[in-house]
């Protein structure tokens, strides 16, 4: 049984980071491209402005803007996208404050748990696998 599961911002960014090893590359691509097909895939709004400043500003070849505007653009027309609430933000502090989340990992957490999707994809794991039934799953494991 295939679950909704969140993509964290590292997989999107490893897609376009031509610096990045290429097993790393073709992971990230596989990983989220049958997440998109199969219509399971979700992005919080997080993950989108994560993905936006890393790839024009903190990778080594960054994209234009308006290339990543692109790429956003196409992320907003083919997958769901979580909006973030006051609520996602008061859950994110509690995450941080009781999970020594940093703020930004515990925004997608918050997402994750609040709109009760189950998975988040990530290369950044938390201390636990499981965080109040939201299970990490790292697509690179096998080859770190």
């Amino acid at each position: 049984m295939t679950v909704d599961t969140i993509i964290d911002t590292n997989l999107l960014v490893y897609m376009y980071d031509v610096d990045a090893p290429p097993w790393k590359r073709e992971k990230a691509l596989d990983v989220v491209t049958s997440l998109i097909h199969s219509g399971h895939g979700v992005l919080p709004v997080q993950v989108l402005s994560e993905f936006f400043v890393a790839v024009t500003q903190k990778i080594a070849t960054p994209l234009q803007s308006g290339e990543a505007l692109a790429r956003v653009d196409n992320y907003l027309q083919c997958i769901r996208v979580l909006p973030t609430t006051a609520q996602i933000l008061g859950e994110a502090v509690r995450g941080v404050h009781e999970h020594q989340l940093s703020y930004w990992d515990a925004q997608i957490w918050a997402s994750a748990r609040l709109n009760q999707i189950p998975l988040i994809v990530t290369e950044d794991m938390p201390s636990k696998e499981y965080l109040e039934g939201v299970r990490y799953v790292n697509p690179f494991a096998a080859r770190d």
